[in-house]
């Protein structure tokens, strides 16, 4: 039974994580204008940024999807558990 359940969580869990990566974008976009002022950051193929800018950006861009993921992934797996009874991971 508690295999069963684990398995119906594969497809929430990924459902948790498309919600998260498009919250985690909407958020960077917010603290990058946020910090800059600028509304777009930079893409590493820009050439009119400069190494450090599009450097810092992605920094700060791995930082906010890694939080939100991990918050996500740990909330679907805590709100799981509630429900159920079982923990979806290891």
């Amino acid at each position: 039974m508690t295999a069963m359940l684990k398995l119906l969580y594969k497809p929430l869990g990924l459902v948790i994580g498309v919600a998260g990566g498009l919250a985690a974008g909407a958020i960077f976009a917010r603290v990058w204008t946020m910090a800059t002022g600028q509304g777009d950051a930079p893409e590493a193929t820009d050439p009119d940024r400069g190494w450090w800018e599009v450097l810092v950006a992605s920094g700060i861009q791995g930082a906010v999807f890694g939080v939100v993921k991990a918050a996500l992934d740990r909330g679907g797996a805590a709100g799981f558990r509630k429900v159920t009874g079982t923990w979806p991971g290891r």
